[in-house]
């Protein structure tokens, strides 16, 4: 595993730091496994909740969209204070929002893309799309380990539904990016179901973490849903990677489902 991750109890309790005693790890995440979560927002869900339901997957590395900055920085803190899993965090940020993120009128909180990973990550990028339609919208990738080998991570989040036309713009962008790489895994919220046109560049040069997932929706190949409204929005591509187990978890505190994958690096 990349990281032993540890509780810290705060001064003065037993098993603290100066209590003498060694500090034990709790667990270690799954070394293979990443995961996407578009965490729904505004939804005024508990961070605590969120963290927890992350934990019980404990990926390696975590892709989340629809986030704000203390809210990401809230969940960290809660999975290292209570679930005893440390995360390296990087931000793909697109917007200040006052009315999503809180903060002042003159200083709002910053919305967006944002990647937790277990080891540590370098080569940031973070872009914003030519055209976000009704709201602006991005990609951000970084550099970091899966499985004891480095690959490129893409996060991304693209226009809303009925926005065809400026989804399939931003899916060229990011198709044009992900192509400079042999080996990359590319998580997200692409606001399409497989069969949608705007997403053939990607399915050109990737695949789903599914293998009975892909453009053709027939019985040869059926995707899972990953919303409350019953539709295949949320996806990890992988180019370059086997895939290995799936699974998509519903849950409570977002209208999008958890979907992690454990990946076949062999």
């Amino acid at each position: 595993m990349a990281v032993l991750c540890v509780i810290l109890v705060g001064s003065g309790s037993s098993g603290g730091p100066d209590s003498g005693r060694p500090v034990e790890p709790v667990r270690d995440v799954v070394a293979n496994r990443v995961m996407t979560w578009n965490l729904c927002n505004p939804c005024k869900e508990s961070n605590v909740h969120r963290a927890a339901e992350i934990a019980s997957f404990a990926p390696q590395v975590l892709g989340v969209q629809e986030a704000c900055v203390r809210d990401v920085e809230a969940i960290r803190e809660h999975l290292e204070n209570i679930h005893g899993l440390v995360y390296h965090v990087e931000y793909g940020m697109v917007l200040e929002k006052r009315s999503r993120c809180g903060g002042t009128p003159w200083n709002p909180g910053a919305f967006g893309q944002a990647v937790l990973s277990a080891a540590p990550m370098t080569d940031r990028v973070s872009k914003e799309y030519p055209e976000g339609g009704s709201e602006d919208r991005g990609y951000m990738a970084v550099t970091t380990e899966i499985g004891g080998q480095e690959i490129r991570v893409f996060n991304t989040h693209l226009a809303q539904r009925r926005q065809e036309s400026f989804r399939a713009a931003q899916a060229a962008v990011l198709a044009t990016e992900l192509a400079r790489h042999e080996r990359a895994v590319v998580l997200g919220d692409f606001n399409a179901v497989p069969d949608a046109p705007e997403l053939s560049r990607l399915w050109a040069l990737a695949v789903d973490t599914d293998p009975r997932c892909h453009p053709t929706r027939t019985a040869a190949g059926t995707c899972g849903v990953t919303t409350d409204w019953q539709s295949k929005f949320d996806y990890v591509f992988l180019r370059g990677i086997a895939p290995g187990e799936h699974r998509v978890h519903p849950s409570r505190y977002s209208d999008h489902h958890q979907l992690y994958a454990d990946l076949d690096l062999a």
